[in-house]
């Protein structure tokens, strides 16, 4: 089960931590780290997937996550795979943007860059990025850099067979826009093109200037570190520094969750048939991803699972799974949290 073995990286991560802390400091609803250790001790020793979803039905309290407004989104990302170059050879021109030394990040969306007379600024936005040049770690098409930035992370393929991580490194501080919005403002896109899928097939039929002032729409941009990937079975790390598990981890907003929690999810992938909903772990963040019933879904690596999550893209509901103890100690709906009231399993 994705979503059980997801959970146990998240307890690997929590049995490393101080246990007086707190999960998260910005949900502190969730309770400290020392109200999930029994509960993945007692995991640890189930034996197969019925006696570990035993364990979770006796352990935990389902809560539902309501927004205040109303709103709700589940998405799907993945790892995607593209061809790259050591040289610019059309059409692999795009460099795959390395960390530049000028840049200093605070976290968030602090972030700065620093200027060669002392003193810094914010970090420029991807227009001028682009226009300034950066520094390359590989080449590969411009469709694939920009969506390699949107998903975070990705593996780059070479002529000689060698395959490389480009692993997140960090971004520029920027606001995430979301392009397919922006070209269907326009009447570029049709609404059934606003995917990923969509947004490709636009880019391929339409000249660079309209393609590179459709990236520049967005002006977020996101650097890159390569590693090795002895093991092209692994997925990305997440923002929890685990390996990311297709189909039982998902990203969040830290704002409003803590990482490393149980969540249940039910919402709309075409992808998957339909109607959907399945046990998954918060274990990673995302510049789109704001809000408390807002989560993005791991789909895995390679073409077919870059197919499935590009098409989803729907409301849902949201419940995240809480020790009984921590659970109790909830009084009633958190505004910090969008926290609803109890219901019942799902």
């Amino acid at each position: 089960m994705p979503g059980l073995s997801a959970f146990r990286k998240s307890c690997e991560q929590f049995e490393g931590r101080n246990s007086a802390s707190y999960l998260s400091d910005s949900a502190q609803w969730a309770g400290r780290v020392e109200d999930w250790l029994p509960a993945c001790a007692t995991l640890d020793v189930a034996m197969d997937s019925e006696s570990a979803r035993a364990v979770m039905q006796a352990l935990f309290q389902p809560v539902e996550i309501r927004s205040a407004n109303g709103e709700s989104r589940f998405t799907g990302y993945f790892e995607p795979v593209y061809e790259a170059r050591y040289s610019p050879q059309y059409p692999f021109t795009e460099p795959v943007p390395a960390l530049p030394g000028d840049l200093v990040s605070e976290g968030g969306n602090r972030v700065y860059q620093k200027l060669s007379r002392g003193g810094r600024r914010p970090y420029p936005a991807r227009k001028e990025i682009t226009q300034r040049g950066v520094t390359p770690l590989a080449y590969a098409h411009p469709a694939d850099v920009f969506f390699l930035q949107i998903q975070g992370s990705g593996k780059l393929v070479f002529p000689d067979g060698r395959t490389v991580k480009a692993a997140y490194a960090a971004h520029n501080g920027q606001p995430f826009k979301s392009t397919a919005n922006w070209l269907f403002e326009r009447g570029w896109i049709s609404s059934g093109e606003r995917s990923m899928q969509g947004i490709r097939a636009w880019m391929d039929r339409s000249s660079p200037e309209r393609v590179r002032q459709a990236m520049n729409a967005n002006p977020r941009f996101v650097f890159f570190k390569l590693e090795p990937a002895d093991n092209n079975a692994s997925g990305p790390k997440g923002a929890m520094s685990v390996p990311l598990t297709p189909l039982g981890s998902m990203a969040v907003d830290r704002s409003h969750h803590p990482l490393g929690v149980p969540v249940f999810v039910k919402t709309k992938a075409p992808g998957l048939g339909g109607e959907w909903s399945g046990l998954l772990n918060a274990q990673d963040t995302g510049g789109a991803i704001k809000g408390a019933v807002r989560g993005d879904i791991y789909f895995g690596t390679g073409p077919a699972a870059g197919d499935r999550a590009g098409t989803m893209n729907a409301p849902g509901r949201l419940w995240v799974l809480l020790p009984r103890a921590v659970a109790a100690r909830l009084a009633g709906p958190s505004a910090q949290a969008g926290l609803g009231p109890k219901t019942s399993a799902p």
